[in-house]
């Protein structure tokens, strides 16, 4: 019998995310971008059906937030009982914001799923044809954060039926610093474990962290803002007894990309829109474009923020009937005179003032009340990050409309 095990490793679905800093897109497009997450799933299903795997594994963050709706919770039930109508089992596990104790609805999953119940690490038992085919190990967050290395709890069956040995873990290399730390973990760590995969989750950037054995990130199914572009999807794993066969399937349901346009030379209004309308990727699902212009003011072009304003929406208005269609989001322009200017003026010096810390205090009043708390959900980096962008594009059209006076 072969007893190769062929699988989907999938992570941080994030389903029925908020959309923050969209609401100003054009309302039929705002729908689909508020679907988005819940075609990615769907897909998802597509591919674990279409290429008639053995099982799916989902490793943390299903959901976007603890108060978990009831949208959400039902969408993924059916998605799971699509998969048992086509004997495909799924084991997931909860993370940091999913976790078992957060503010759910009593939502029963079929018998199809298995779910690690707590935070010790456990196995759970794969058979194929009523022989043993695969040891998945995995643990879930029980509340919102997980501080401590897990690596030591993965510790094989001594049971010798099973050729194969897969642990899922949703944490963070212990030394990364773009993004919040739980479960922290060294690579070295998990090598000597006797694992021939290491299903990871909570990283949204799709990486690879070593070969052999294959520790991977797969990165979340669909991109919510402008830092996750690209592709987005999750992995097609197949273990035999001498190699490991890995490819990727892309599963978003719309692309962010970030694109540079050039318009400093001299370029009338109508030469710019050509410009960057011949910059815009190609895309075979729709895209959402975060714009940098970089400009310069001549005799024929002043691109102030009006005239940028209005080229970006007459663009638009043409994108919007292409198929599948594309969007300009959001829009930055850099004038030449910035680059080297105000590299040493006022502005760089209060940016420099400006941290995380800085962010998060200025915000804590809102969170403090009582009432925004229930509407509100925790501010991640990202989104202090985006206020962060936001300060500074008005601090710098502030300052730039003060020197031309």
């Amino acid at each position: 019998m072969n007893s190769a095990v062929t699988f989907i490793h999938a992570a941080d679905l994030h389903l029925d995310s908020l959309f923050k800093g969209l609401r100003h897109v054009p309302e039929n497009i705002f729908k689909e971008i508020q679907e988005s997450t819940f075609t990615a799933l769907n897909h998802l299903v597509d591919r674990a059906i279409e290429h008639q795997v053995d099982f799916l594994l989902l490793a943390g963050d299903l959901y976007d937030h603890e108060s978990q709706s009831l949208k959400s919770q039902i969408r993924l039930r059916r998605a799971f009982e699509r998969l048992k109508d086509e004997h495909i089992d799924v084991y997931l596990s909860y993370g940091n914001h999913d976790f078992i104790k957060g503010d759910s609805f009593d939502v029963a999953y079929p018998d199809n799923v298995h779910i690690f119940p707590d935070e010790t690490v456990t196995c759970i038992p794969f058979y194929k044809h009523g022989k043993a085919a695969a040891a998945i190990y995995g643990f879930s967050y029980e509340h919102r954060a997980v501080y401590e290395n897990k690596s030591s709890a993965y510790i094989t069956t001594t049971d010798d039926d099973f050729p194969f040995h897969i642990a899922m873990l949703h944490g963070s290399v212990a030394t990364n610093t773009e993004h919040d730390t739980y479960a922290p973990f060294q690579i070295k760590d998990l090598l000597n474990k006797g694992m021939d995969y290491w299903a990871l989750g909570h990283i949204h950037k799709r990486q690879q962290l070593h070969e052999n054995p294959s520790i991977i990130y797969p990165g979340n199914i669909q991109g919510r803002h402008r830092k996750e572009t690209g592709e987005k999807g999750c992995y097609l794993i197949t273990l035999s007894k001498h190699q490991t066969k890995q490819t990727f399937l892309p599963l978003q349901a719309i692309r962010y990309e970030e694109v540079e346009v050039d318009i400093r030379d001299g370029l009338s209004p109508s030469q710019a829109e050509k410009a960057i309308i011949e910059r815009l990727p190609e895309s075979s699902v729709p895209s959402l474009f975060y714009l940098k212009i970089a400009a310069k003011e001549t005799e024929t072009f002043t691109p102030d923020e009006g005239l940028i304003q209005e080229l970006v929406e007459v663009i638009n208005e043409s994108l919007m009937e292409r198929f599948p269609w594309q969007y300009i989001y959001q829009h930055q322009i850099v004038l030449e005179e910035e680059s080297s200017q105000l590299a040493d003026d006022f502005l760089t010096d209060i940016l420099e003032e400006v941290d995380m810390d800085f962010i998060h205090e200025g915000l804590q009043e809102i969170y403090r009340h009582k009432d925004a708390r229930k509407f509100l959900p925790a501010l991640s980096d990202e989104d202090a990050q985006d206020v962060k962008a936001d300060a500074y594009k008005l601090l710098n059209d502030v300052l730039r409309k003060e020197r031309s006076k």
